[in-house]
């Protein structure tokens, strides 16, 4: 696995049913132990690394003896509430004997639905990660309704993997990779080693769910793989009981790797670029010049604000002979903006009443 021992972000997605054990409801301490190992591996050779981990409800259906089978919303919202906090304090305790600090991030796909709530996300795990935390995200399943729900985490995952710009993002599963059949049914099944590209024939391949814990199947990791790969994320699914579970993957496990044609951040430049613009910003020569040296657009240089837009729409970026320079996602809405317009980034706070974004946009969401 050379695309995973190179990747420099990598966000991984551990199941329900690798963590808790489906009889007793407790957790699988030596299993954790042994994913910290790895995941303390890849800090050491320099990559961020982000766990979206399943388990609050059945760690807490355990301790509150509520009896197998599907739970009503409200019993599945107990149930959370009593076991993420056992499992943030089982990932803080297996993570700092290698000294690696955890951050618990909780959400909705509200917060990746609303552009404003997308981007207050990205912003607090970029700087999570830039601290060299490891931040441990899942569905905030205490409030979540059908409504505002993942529905699993091998969606959420690759929303995360997305949110970041991870450049890789691993499945921890049940099953070593995507098969042509379901390999517990159909013994000539054969399974990928590499799937280039998400054609409808292998999405019809994918099956249901199919441990008791688990929410996801086949068809959500194909999904997923949708997801991640067009953003320029490679993914790779592969089964995760064993012991130390990354290291075995990079030992050579079986697996399947679904690759990316793009980088994560030629995706979002692309993205960006294809965006339906909601307003111009223009800006002076000195500002102008920054930004083809890939700096951030910060007010000082801005000379003139067109249009209503809010806080993560579109704009497109002149110069100061009118000429476009790019478009980028602004940090401010349009009043803002204009209020803010020529002032250094120290006066935002005085001008706006409350303290801002240094950018207005910063060099990470914009497109030349």
């Amino acid at each position: 696995m050379a695309a995973l021992s190179a990747a420099k972000r990598i966000v991984i997605k551990i199941g329900s049913a690798l963590l808790v054990d489906a009889t007793t409801g407790a957790l699988k301490s030596d299993w954790l132990a042994s994913l910290a190992e790895d995941v303390a591996a890849f800090k050491a050779r320099g990559a961020d690394v982000v766990l979206v981990s399943s388990g609050s409800i059945a760690l807490g259906r355990g301790v509150l003896g509520l009896t197998p089978g599907t739970l009503s919303l409200e019993q599945a919202q107990a149930a959370a509430a009593v076991g993420q906090i056992r499992l943030a304090r089982a990932y803080e305790e297996a993570l700092a004997h290698h000294g690696a600090t955890t951050a618990q991030v909780l959400v909705t796909l509200e917060d990746s639905a609303n552009r404003r709530r997308y981007l207050n996300s990205r912003a607090t795990l970029e700087t999570l990660l830039s601290l060299g935390t490891v931040p441990i995200v899942n569905e905030n399943d205490t409030v979540a309704t059908d409504e505002i729900r993942f529905g699993d985490n091998d969606r959420l995952a690759a929303q995360v993997a997305v949110t970041i710009g991870a450049d890789h993002l691993v499945l921890l599963s049940d099953v070593d990779g995507l098969y042509t059949g379901n390999p517990r049914e159909d013994a000539t099944a054969t399974r990928f080693d590499v799937v280039e590209e998400i054609t409808p024939e292998i999405e019809a391949m994918a099956g249901d769910a199919g441990t008791g814990l688990s929410k996801g199947g086949m068809k959500t990791k194909v999904m997923a793989a949708k997801t991640a790969t067009g953003a320029g994320c490679a993914m790779t699914i592969t089964e995760g009981s064993r012991l130390n579970p990354l290291k075995t993957l990079e030992d050579g496990a079986t697996a399947t790797l679904f690759t990316a044609s793009l980088s994560p951040k030629a995706a979002r430049k692309h993205w960006i670029a294809s965006m339906k613009p909601h307003g111009d910003i223009v800006v002076d020569a000195g500002a102008a010049r920054a930004l083809t040296q890939g700096k951030s657009l910060l007010p000082a240089g801005v000379t003139a604000v067109y249009g209503a837009f809010g806080r993560g729409d579109s704009v497109t970026i002149h110069g100061p002979d009118g000429v476009h320079i790019g478009s980028g996602l602004a940090r401010y809405t349009a009043d803002e903006a204009r209020a803010i317009a020529g002032k250094r980034s120290d006066q935002i706070e005085e001008v706006l009443g409350y303290p801002g974004r240094a950018a207005l946009i910063h060099r990470d969401d914009m497109s030349l």
